[in-house]
């Protein structure tokens, strides 16, 4: 029935396409305002984590409404369905490229988290059903997911170059083209015909959409904004993580009692989705670590938010390598254990690599390598990690292990993001201050240093007072990226150490099998 929503004269390679290139309209959305931090906290006038909780807020939203979306899908015909959402997501944009203060903007971002929810599951059902080999699965979701990955570092430089070059609303203009564009497409591609029965839209259950929501969002707040409302001493993280353990309670209390939850529970009955889930957050608690590598480019080494933009190029050629290497395995049926072994065992490499170039100035040859093998070692786990979780439970609970995929990648994003703003706001203070000290006890080689700097500006045309203090800031400054540098060194350390330590577990482990039925869940899309 599905190949009935297609115009017949529109080749398969065609029909499928188009459905990749829509699927891209999420990456606009999680990346518009993430792409350039720099700009965008200039632009709103706020903090980096308040661009985060934006950021939790889409994916929360995101991951709130992948619940109900079924139920929209099934009422309305697809090319109305799949046009009304890209038609609102551009306007969206549009509104975001006048919108200055943060209130708007979350209620936005919002807006689009269901926006992005809406067409996901549809259009992976759609393109699972174009393909017909006995791999398709494998084929599918390593494609999607595979140029998911590799459509980032493209994004973050187009974006860069449209801020660079002209100011913020043109990027909100280009998104808002990207929506349009994708409407163009559906519109030359689908007819009016519906992929399977109406399904009337009524006991749609709002009461857990709510529930799950608001539990999401105060949590995420409280990780978000924890250190720097120094925790449980606000009354506005208490609130929050309060918040957050009640309506998690009434949301696993109503599915436990209502005929038909919206999320079935006795998912986490069964041990590999349990794993699957443990696996996804603490693969994403790894791959946070990415951002120290960029944000040391630019705070540290001086690196043009271009040059950085350009360099994430480097990591996507990594993650094609490895994208690559993980479908050959699972084709090959190789168990999962190995992947992950392989996978998480690269991602050690590159952490312990990484330690010994947090120096005060770096070459593109010296990070070359570890950079590149942090994408391969992504791009192997990506799309097992996925297919691990999803398939580890019978077909008819297949969407709701989906889901719990999903979660993993929300919660290891924003578990990720607090475990390493903590780390580094700590460290860098206990650094910061051994440093100091040192100065103030003045060292005779520091003083010697510090007259240095002194001399070269008073050459320079300043007064001596003046040169005093521009040399003080100077070697504070430079003090400054000396403790980010032994931070980032150390929070590299105790990750690669971790990781490690969960390779050998993986070795040892001897219930982790391979879960994967193909044929039992090529169809259903989670």
């Amino acid at each position: 029935m599905s190949h009935n929503i297609f115009r017949t004269w529109i080749p398969d390679w065609g029909i499928k396409m188009v459905l990749i290139f829509c699927m891209l309209h999420s990456m606009v959305l999680l990346g518009l305002y993430t792409s350039n931090l720099t700009y965008a906290t200039s632009f709103l006038d706020v903090e980096t984590e308040d661009l985060q909780y934006a950021l939790s807020i889409t994916y929360g939203t995101f991951l709130a409404t992948i619940l109900i979306e079924s139920r929209f899908f099934n009422y309305f015909p697809p090319r109305n369905y799949f046009i009304a959402i890209y038609v609102l997501a551009a306007f969206t944009f549009i509104i975001s490229a006048y919108t200055h203060d943060f209130i708007p903007f979350l209620i936005l971002r919002m807006i689009e988290g269901i926006l992005m929810a809406l067409p996901w599951i549809p259009l992976r059902i759609l393109l699972l059903t174009r393909f017909k080999s006995k791999n398709s699965t494998i084929t599918v979701f390593s494609f999607t997911y595979g140029t998911l990955l590799v459509a980032t570092p493209f994004i973050v430089n187009i974006a860069v170059w449209l801020l660079e070059n002209y100011n913020w609303k043109y990027m909100a203009y280009g998104s808002a083209f990207f929506q349009f564009l994708c409407v163009s497409l559906l519109m030359l591609t689908l007819n009016g015909n519906r992929f399977q029965k109406k399904i009337p839209l009524y006991q749609i259950d709002w009461a857990s959409y709510i529930l799950v929501l608001a539990a999401i969002l105060s949590g995420s707040f409280a990780l978000v904004y924890g250190e720097k409302k120094y925790w449980f001493e606000s009354e506005v993280i208490c609130l929050a993580s309060i918040t957050a353990l009640i309506t998690s309670g009434l949301f696993i209390a109503r599915q436990l009692l209502v005929k038909r939850p919206c999320f079935n529970l006795s998912v986490f009955r069964h041990s590999n989705l349990r794993t699957g889930l443990l696996l996804f957050i603490l693969f994403y608690i790894s791959r946070a670590t990415l951002s120290i590598c960029h944000t040391t480019m630019a705070t540290v080494w001086n690196w043009e938010a271009v040059r950085v933009a350009q360099f994430q190029y480097v990591n996507a050629f990594g993650n094609l390598i490895g994208i690559l290497i993980a479908a050959i395995l699972l084709s090959r049926t190789v168990a999962t254990k190995y992947i992950f072994i392989l996978g998480f065992s690269l991602m050690a490499v590159y952490h312990l690599w990484f330690t010994f170039l947090f120096v005060p100035d770096a070459a593109y040859s010296d990070i070359l390598i570890p950079y590149v093998l942090q994408g391969v070692a992504v791009g192997v786990l990506f799309v097992p990690l996925v297919l691990f979780t999803v398939s580890s439970v019978p077909h008819k609970l297949a969407p709701f292990s989906g889901t719990v995929g999903v979660a993993g990648r929300f919660w290891g994003s924003t578990i990720g993001f607090c475990i390493m703003q903590n780390s580094q706001v700590f460290l860098q203070q206990k650094h910061f201050t051994r440093f100091r000290q040192v100065i103030i006890a003045e060292n005779p080689q520091v003083q010697e240093h510090l007259i240095e700097l002194a001399n070269q500006y008073t050459v320079n045309g300043f007064s001596e007072d003046d040169a005093a203090k521009t040399a003080l800031k100077q070697l504070v400054a430079e003090t400054t990226k000396q403790s980010i540098l032994v931070t980032n060194m150390e929070i590299f350390t105790a990750v690669g150490i971790g990781l490690v330590v969960l390779v050998i577990l993986l070795s040892i482990n001897r219930h982790l099998q391979q879960t994967f039925d193909l044929f039992r869940n090529k169809n259903w899309g989670s």
